[in-house]
């Protein structure tokens, strides 16, 4: 397992359950978790068509306020600790320290030793192209309720905003690290090709001219 800190220090441990270090045979077009697939896209589906339908449901803003609420925070729970795990093999996670600092904690889990993919093709389309196309309809919904002056739903669409935009922050920096490794890594890159060029540097030697 990998583990990766926004901290000065990074560990390395092993998160994820035993379970799922049986290695299996993954096709690449088959979807192995289909549970997980399902759950990952019901509730935030859910969310919008509550909230695009709810007028039309129910004269009850509190209602329709409470269940697009549950859906939201059902969502939020089960795709941080659940269906990113099973899916794509990612999770994180934000800890406090004893000095009451704030830390980003990401696992990814390392593909086995035959160099097999942790998730398959289709599981892993579902789960990027729900993780980000779902926010990006909230952040819509933000600009409709000031145009169309609905602004007692401007706490529901910013609710979705923040929690559907949390997983999709968080899995981004999981996917691709920190800020801090990233910049670590560019700095080593560019100083091995800085060494790399000086050292390819040809001196020819100076030659007597006549005068």
């Amino acid at each position: 397992m990998m583990r990766q800190e926004s901290s000065d220090e990074a560990e390395d441990v092993s998160l994820f359950d035993a379970d799922d270090e049986v290695s299996r045979k993954p096709k690449r077009k088959r979807i192995r978790h289909p549970v997980a697939c399902f759950f990952h896209l019901f509730f935030r589906i859910s969310a919008i068509i509550v909230y695009l339908l709810c007028e039309f449901l129910s004269n009850s803003f509190i209602a329709c306020f409470v269940t697009i609420t549950l859906l939201l925070s059902c969502d939020f729970w089960t795709v941080k600790n659940i269906t990113g795990r099973l899916l794509v093999g990612l999770r994180w996670w934000n800890q406090v320290d004893e000095d009451g600092k704030s830390h980003w904690v990401f696992e990814a889990k390392k593909p086995s030793r035959k160099g097999k993919r942790i998730s398959s093709e289709a599981e892993s389309k579902i789960f990027w192209l729900g993780l980000v196309i779902c926010p990006i309809l909230w952040v819509i919904f933000v600009f409709s309720t000031f145009f169309s002056f609905k602004l007692k739903w401007l706490a529901v669409v910013i609710m979705g905003v923040t929690l559907q935009g949390s997983n999709l922050y968080g899995y981004i920096k999981c996917k691709i690290g920190s800020g801090k490794n990233l910049t670590s890594m560019a700095t080593s890159y560019l100083g091995r090709q800085f060494f790399k060029t000086g050292t390819e540097v040809k001196f020819e030697p100076f030659t007597k001219q006549e005068t």
